[in-house]
């Protein structure tokens, strides 16, 4: 049997998953990160998408998640997300909802020219737009 990592993900709250997992996939904002067991320590910031939980060679589990941080040690990796959501209870009518909130959000946004302000309104457009495109996967 191959060496596993603790996977443990937590919003606001509740705790939605704990549990040791053969890899698993994480939305971080340089791009998807994999975590197997005896990984780099490190400390990443998460964009919107979905944690994929890897046991047995395939997909057991999806989560969406909608921002946060992730600690990933050599033997577990702890995400502690904005919202986290099991990605078969996601909505397309929400999701949708939530682009057109975003889109509003980052137009006001590109019209004070404020550096921060729009970064944190196009995080806030990609955590939608990640959503619904996991929505529309079901």
């Amino acid at each position: 049997m191959a060496e596993q990592t603790t996977l443990e993900i937590v919003s606001p709250t509740r705790l939605l998953l704990s549990e040791k997992v053969d890899l698993a996939e994480i939305p971080a904002a340089e791009g998807y990160i994999g975590v197997l067991a005896g990984h780099a320590p490190m400390i990443v910031t998460l964009q919107g998408g979905l944690i994929r939980v890897h046991q047995g060679g395939s997909v057991t589990r999806e989560l969406y998640v909608g921002g946060g941080f992730a600690e990933i040690a050599p033997d577990r990796c702890t995400v502690l997300a904005d919202e986290a959501i099991p990605a078969d209870e996601l909505s397309p009518e929400t999701a949708r909802a939530r682009i057109a909130e975003a889109e509003k959000a980052y137009e006001e946004a590109a019209g004070t020219r404020e550096g921060e302000v729009m970064e944190r309104a196009m995080a806030r457009l990609v955590a939608a737009r990640a959503m619904a495109a996991a929505a529309s996967r079901r």
